[in-house]
C-alpha cells in the first residue's frame, strides 16, 4: 500500500499531481514544498480530535495537557474514571461521552494501518463523536493515505475557487466530483489547496 511517509514521498506525489493538473504548478510557484503534516496514529490522535472540537487551538492544547496529566490518555483510565474527574480537565459532558465511546470501541489501530481506506472510514465514523471530516483527517495525516480528500472542508473549497478562478466555492458534492480528476493523488491536492488558501489569505491580509 502506497502511503506518504516522508517529504520525498510528498514531493514525488506533488510532481505527479502537477502532471495530472498543471494548475497545481501555480501552487508550487507560490508556496514551494508542501508541509508533510504527518502525525502519530492511534487512540491519541482521535482523542486530540475530540478534545479540539469547537474550541480554539490554544484551549484544545491546554485541555489535552490536563487530560494527559490526569492519566486519561488511554482507554482504560477513561472508562474507569468518574465523569466529574474527566469534567475537571475541562471536558464538556458531550466530550466525555465521546471519549468514552472511543474507549469502548476498542479499535484495532494496528489493523487500520493496512486496512482499505473505506474500512478505516467506516470503522471511525461508527464511533459517536467521530464524523466524516475527522475520519478523513485521520486517513490523511495519521495514516498518510495518498488518495483521500475532504470535500466539505471550506478551506479546500476556497482554495479550489482561488486556484481555478471559479465564480464561487464548489460545495461538497461538486468539490468531490472536481477532486476525482486528481486521483490517485487527492491527499496531495488537499495539502496543496490548503497551502494555497493560506498563502493567498496571508497576502491579502498584508495589503489590508
Amino acid at each position: 500500500m502506497k502511503v506518504i511517509e516522508t517529504e520525498a514521498d510528498l514531493a514525488a506525489g506533488f510532481q505527479a499531481l502537477i502532471a495530472i493538473e498543471p494548475r497545481f504548478h501555480d501552487v508550487r510557484a507560490c508556496v514551494g514544498d508542501l508541509p508533510l503534516r504527518r502525525r502519530t496514529d492511534g487512540f491519541g490522535a482521535l482523542l486530540d480530535a475530540i478534545v479540539g472540537q469547537q474550541v480554539s487551538v490554544a484551549s484544545a492544547t491546554a485541555i489535552r495537557g490536563r487530560v494527559v496529566a490526569a492519566g486519561f490518555g488511554e482507554p482504560a483510565p477513561i472508562l474507569a474514571a468518574p465523569e466529574d474527574d474527566l469534567r475537571a480537565c475541562g471536558l464538556s459532558r458531550q466530550k466525555v461521552r465521546y471519549l468514552r465511546a472511543l474507549a469502548e470501541a476498542d479499535v484495532d489501530f494496528n489493523a487500520l494501518r493496512t486496512a482499505p481506506d473505506a474500512t478505516v472510514y467506516e470503522t471511525l465514523v461508527a464511533i459517536s463523536g467521530i464524523g466524516r471530516w475527522t475520519a478523513e483527517m485521520y486517513l490523511l495525516f495519521a495514516l498518510g493515505r495518498v488518495d483521500v480528500f475532504a470535500p466539505d472542508d471550506m478551506a479546500l473549497q476556497e482554495g479550489a475557487k482561488l486556484l481555478f478562478d471559479l465564480p464561487e466555492r464548489p460545495k461538497g458534492k461538486a468539490m468531490g466530483v472536481m477532486a476525482q480528476a486528481w486521483s490517485p493523488w487527492r491527499s496531495v491536492a488537499a495539502r496543496a489547496l490548503w497551502a494555497y488558501y493560506g498563502h493567498t489569505k496571508s497576502r491579502q491580509g498584508e495589503t489590508l
